[in-house]
């Protein structure tokens, strides 16, 4: 039965007006609307327009009361039951419940009419209003959550491989409370403890766990590189001082002396007798190490090496372990002989005796307080003079012999040089399995958090998890994704580095300089958008976050700048381009033409290029193949950019300039196709496993948001049309939707210890 216009002037408008100041805000426009609205609706009387645009004033809002009517009355109706699809679905039903004479059919349909049309113009989605007088709303979004679909301990193991009995050792020992946090606001008693922790850390064996078994070690690098890993859920202070301990002073020794070397100096290296320091940047000169100009000047009567700052600009800077607790240093000089510049050597040299004090000539100073890794105790080393002996010259790769005489097995300087550098490869693979740590840690937080902590909702229902915001998930996943793969690129750079074979050792350089860079970078990224999901709870120190930003900051330019080995990356990956062509035959010329001209043919193929199936664009030859073409195509054109800026008269060193960042793009493309070939690796390997799905959608994640952020070059290149694009980034976004399911599971197998983790957030979630 339709309303009589008596009817409709008390009770159709109760929806209505309900909705339009719920909000206790009347907008202008709105105001507008509704003047014109009661103003032209002929089946209202003229008592019944004044009374309705004293109700819409909104200079004059209803009171508490007079609101709490209409809500009530609509309410009733509601939950009484009933298909009610807009506002005046509502309204005329609230009028038939009055029983009013029969109207007139022309009548009803022009009230349901004329309200239809007031709702569209007030923008009001009308089931989604309905929803305000409901109590029990739910949608596809508050019904989402957390499952547990595979095994989070078998892929614990699997993340951990044969690494998992170290692993285990090392959480055992950071579990216990001899490591519980200390408020790394007080310096003095911060880098004490640091150092009690690198203590109990030695004694525990694991300082030494990479030297000889001659010199009490076990001659195993790669449980070296995961005790480091392991140990970076606990304290990145703690980290970085055994780094620099076992890793740089000791490894130092090991790497660049010979026997002598090792017998007299890393037994007592091992056990933290012997704290040192690895003394190589300066003030001057930070990455380029060829440019130091410390002095180290033979004397040919007494047989020794005089060690000297020439400038305080030259003055060794940044030096881990100096301020305080360092005895000796392995210190990079220049070696002088009868004047001449013999390049860069390494040598030994006491900083303090057994009881610390300083010794002659020898000149410190506090870096003091910085951005993070306050534990670390960072000082300045200044030399003037100072006298060592013969044999404190680290001589694997040169000498001075009896009789005064410079040696080298390595004829050419700039390979003696490079390899030298070489053998400290090892600090590129310690620092980013460290940020690897700290992506995971920060990530357990803020993805646990994001599934407990609840905020807004839809109309009529309970709050939602945010990380069931699409937004949100967003924001987490692509990093889960990333940091999943950095870690089975990492376990692939240990490998690479355990087997390695002195022909690769280039290669090995220059894929341990871009991984570092790459994933030190998502590093800094992760952990700051985990700092913004997380919101004014990821900006208390007490949660965590802060001290892992702090901390790892740095590590974009530990072991060199980034933006640097990227370029050392791409002159690598020029080299190996060049090499390819001086190599060639008339045959491989014509085969290499003919594959080119094949990519063309079938990558570039129209249906290739516009194809959006998903079978497709999961499929890991088409993401391999993108990924390479992407890698070969730029330095390909890095190498023609360059070719044609030398051979038009610029000075090689300035064409290199103009290409520095073609370069760095160069660099990134081919470190981003050796991650995805590692995690579609990885994931063929677990595809049997209950875990097999999740990772190869997390794989899937990886390369499509990979592409998605490369998807100028893509679009350029004529690689992808726009309609492949936009389909890569909905798969994106329903990848994200579909792991976020698993995101809680897939973040409690990196199995970090509750201990290190201890954030307050975790445990009370509620609190904003």
């Amino acid at each position: 039965m339709e309303p009589t216009v008596a009817t409709a002037n008390k009770l159709v408008f109760y929806p209505l007006l309900y909705v339009i100041w719920s909000d206790a805000v009347l907008r202008e426009q709105d105001w507008k609307t509704l003047q014109s609205f009661i103003g032209r609706a002929a089946w209202l009387d003229k008592e019944s327009k004044s009374d309705l645009l004293k109700r819409v004033n909104p200079t004059h809002a209803p009171d508490r009361q007079e609101v709490a009517h209409w809500f009530r009355t609509v309410k009733h109706l509601v939950d009484a039951g009933g298909e009610y699809k807009s506002l005046t679905d509502l309204a005329l039903a609230l009028a038939e419940k009055q029983s009013p004479p029969e109207p007139t059919s022309d009548t009803g349909s022009e009230i349901a009419k004329d309200l239809q049309k007031l709702e569209e113009d007030l923008g009001i989605v009308g089931i989604s209003a309905i929803y305000r007088f409901k109590e029990d709303h739910p949608t596809q979004t508050t019904a989402y959550g957390t499952e547990t679909a595979f095994s989070v301990q078998g892929l614990a193991r699997f993340l951990d491989g044969d690494q998992a009995e170290i692993i285990r050792q090392v959480k055992d020992l950071i579990r216990t409370t001899d490591f519980d946090y200390v408020d790394p606001g007080d310096l003095t008693r911060y880098r004490e403890q640091v150092l009690t922790w690198c203590k109990i850390v030695a004694d525990a064996g694991f300082g030494k766990i990479g030297y000889p078994v001659a010199q009490g070690g076990k001659d195993d690098m790669e449980a070296y590189f995961s005790v480091m890993e392991t140990l970076s859920y606990r304290d990145l202070s703690m980290v970085i001082k055994f780094g620099v301990q076992f890793g740089l002073w000791g490894m130092s020794i090991l790497s660049l002396g010979t026997q002598k070397h090792h017998a007299k100096y890393l037994p007592q290296i091992g056990t933290l007798e012997l704290p040192g320091c690895f003394a190589m940047t300066e003030t001057n000169h930070g990455s380029n190490v060829r440019g130091i100009e410390t002095t180290a000047t033979y004397n040919h009567a007494e047989k020794t090496f005089t060690i000297h700052t020439p400038h305080r600009l030259a003055r060794k800077e940044y030096i881990g372990n100096a301020a305080l607790h360092g005895r000796m240093a392995t210190v990079f000089a220049k070696l002088i002989i009868d004047g001449t510049d013999y390049g860069v050597s390494a040598f030994v040299v006491p900083l303090r005796d057994a009881e610390g004090a300083t010794l002659p000539g020898i000149h410190i100073e506090d870096c003091g307080r910085k951005m993070g890794l306050n534990g670390v105790d960072n000082g300045l080393i200044e030399f003037d003079q100072v006298v060592i002996p013969r044999e404190n010259m680290l001589d694997r790769f040169a000498s001075v012999n009896e009789q005064g005489e410079f040696e080298t097995p390595i004829a050419s300087d700039n390979k003696r040089f490079f390899t030298m550098l070489g053998t400290l490869v090892g600090g590129r693979i310690g620092i980013p399995r460290s940020a690897i740590a700290a992506s995971k840690s920060g990530l357990a937080i803020a993805i646990r958090y994001g599934d407990q902590r609840r905020q807004f909702g839809p109309e009529g229902g309970e709050e939602v998890p945010i990380l069931n915001y699409r937004m949100h998930q967003r924001r987490l996943m692509p990093l889960l994704a990333k940091t999943y793969a950095g870690h089975f690129a990492m376990q692939y750079m240990t490998r690479h580095f355990m087997n390695r074979k002195e022909s690769e050792m280039q290669e090995l350089e220059a894929l341990a300089a871009g991984l570092k860079s790459y994933i030190t970078w998502n590093t800094t990224a992760t952990l700051q958008e985990c700092r913004e999901a997380c919101g004014g709870k990821g900006y208390l120190s007490e949660n965590r976050i802060d001290a892992l930003k702090n901390d790892t900051d740095i590590y974009t330019t530990f072991e060199g700048d980034n933006t640097v080995l990227m370029q050392l990356v791409a002159k690598s990956r020029l080299s190996a381009y060049r090499e390819q062509f001086e190599n060639m035959n008339f045959f491989t010329i014509v085969n290499y033409v003919a594959s080119k001209t094949k990519t063309s043919l079938t990558e570039k193929n129209p249906l290739i290029v516009r194809n959006t199936d998903e079978s497709h664009l999961t499929d890991p030859d088409f993401q391999l193949n993108a990924f390479e073409y992407r890698a070969n195509g730029l330095v390909d054109s890095a190498a023609r950019r360059m070719r044609r800026l030398i051979s038009e008269g610029m000075d090689p060193f300035d064409a290199f300039n103009v290409c520095q960042h073609h370069f760095v793009n160069v660099g990134k493309a081919f470190i981003e196709k050796v991650v995805l070939e590692q995690f579609i690796e990885a994931a063929k390997t677990a595809q049997k496993e209950s875990y097999g799905e999740v990772l190869k959608k997390l794989c899937d994640l990886y390369a499509l948001h990979t592409m998605e952020e490369n998807k100028g070059w893509y679009l350029e290149q004529g690689y992808m049309e726009g309609v492949k694009t936009k389909a890569i980034r909905k798969l994106i976004n329903q990848l994200c939707w579909e792991i976020r399911r698993d995101a809680v599971p897939l973040v409690n197998a990196f199995d970090i210890p509750e201990s290190c983790l201890a954030a307050p957030i975790l445990t009370n979630p509620t609190q904003a």
